[in-house]
């Protein structure tokens, strides 16, 4: 395999524990080299998260080498040729050069191989097909770099078999272009997703969701969604998207202020429904509780904000839903009415819970207790009721004002 260009090597490719993973396995004399999205950042400029490495070396020779030079290795998929190494912290996965024999779903019967462009050709996309040295030598095998330049995201080989071979791939299509790609998307990929859209029945809801989340943070994600609705794949994973003009003014509206997306927020300004379907869509994705009770919120608010909300509405709004959830309301508010990114009304309204101060009901259920109101509901309700007092009074009475309200309540109940 012939080098396809170079790169000035990177600081984590000279220095540190990626370079002494990669001495470490190069000391058996095959050579290893960084492969996939890695390369494709660091060809990019773009920031590397995950670096990953490939070598002809058999998974049981990979653990020896890594052990030998002092680096643990974790046999994570040690049958499919990949083993962890951990070194300051850090984890590198390391996979053997391989190709498919069969493959099922998800899995597949591999074989072991010392064929570079082999391996190259069993990944998913060209531009996840590159290998680095660590000197910044760049090789290229599926055509990566010519893809990565012109912005083309390309399914290596057929792109209907290899999203028969993992239907995930049709959703990473998506998320890849809307990271990289430039209009228009390859012609190919997009037949072929839309052709083998019905498949994404069969991916579990953790993953779909994973993919989801990842597109919803793209940069332009209701452009994206659009074309997946274009193709008719978004209905087998996302029916519920009907608002992608709201989801594409929210991010408008992000850019202005200044905010960074966020994948549940945007998720809910893409939808139009109320909190038992935004449950139940939960539920199908098999969203983490967090996640639930906060899409479950957004779409069924206590309170509706808009900018003819006083000072005094305001704070209490600040009070009873929080400050996060408030400058995500106030957000999908600005973004579902005509105002556009620049309004002054609607920014101060988002604006608001930067400057507020959580403020706490300065009595509790062991003052209930301690004035005789014996454990149980009641204490709940007389709390209830002295809040509700205290936040009409703005929430200027002070412990010593609120105790009072609580001992007159209080009197009545035991008097009862």
């Amino acid at each position: 395999m012939r080098p396809a260009g170079k790169i000035a090597p990177l600081g984590w490719m000279v220095d540190g524990p990626a370079c002494a993973v990669l001495a470490a396995l190069g000391a058996g004399g095959a050579p290893a080299r960084f492969v996939g999205g890695c390369v494709r950042d660091a060809i990019l400029g773009r920031p590397v998260k995950d670096i990953d490495i490939a070598t002809p070396e058999p998974p049981q020779r990979v653990m020896q080498l890594l052990q030998g030079a002092g680096i643990r290795a974790v046999p994570t998929g040690i049958d499919h040729g990949t083993v962890t190494a951990v070194l300051d912290g850090a984890h590198f996965e390391i996979t053997t050069l391989r190709h498919d024999v069969e493959t099922f779903g998800r899995h597949a019967r591999v074989s072991f191989t010392d064929d570079w462009a082999a391996d190259a050709s069993r990944r998913d996309f060209t531009i996840n097909a590159l290998f680095c040295d660590a000197d910044g030598t760049i090789f290229d095998p599926a055509g990566g770099l010519a893809d990565l330049k012109a912005g083309r995201v390309r399914f290596v080989g057929d792109a209907s078999e290899r999203i028969r071979e993992d239907v995930l791939r049709l959703l990473r299509f998506f998320r890849f272009h809307a990271f990289y790609g430039t209009p228009p998307p390859d012609a190919e990929a997009l037949a072929a997703c839309r052709a083998r859209a019905p498949g994404l029945a069969r991916l579990s809801a953790e993953r779909v969701w994973s993919e989801l989340r990842r597109i919803l943070l793209a940069p332009d994600p209701a452009a994206i969604l659009a074309l997946m609705a274009d193709h008719r794949v978004l209905g087998h994973v996302l029916g519920e998207a009907t608002r992608l003009d709201r989801l594409a003014a929210l991010v408008r509206i992000e850019e202005a202020c200044g905010r960074a997306g966020d994948a549940i927020l945007h998720l809910a300004a893409v939808m139009d429904v109320d909190g038992a379907a935004a449950a139940t869509l939960a539920r199908r994705l098999r969203m983490a509780n967090a996640e639930t009770r906060r899409l479950v919120a957004l779409a069924a608010p206590a309170t509706r904000l808009t900018p003819a909300l006083d000072g005094r509405a305001r704070r209490v709004a600040l009070y009873r839903l929080g400050g996060a959830l408030f400058a995500d309301l106030a957000l999908l508010g600005w973004a579902d009415s005509a105002a556009g990114a620049d309004a002054p009304a609607w920014r101060a309204l988002a604006a608001a819970a930067d400057g507020w101060t959580p403020v706490s009901l300065p009595v509790a259920g062991r003052d209930a207790v301690a004035l005789g109101v014996p454990r149980g509901p009641e204490v709940g309700r007389l709390l209830g009721e002295v809040e509700d007092w205290w936040v009409a009074q703005d929430f200027a009475p002070d412990r010593a004002a609120c105790l009072a309200k609580l001992k007159e309540l209080a009197r009545g109940v035991r008097g009862g």
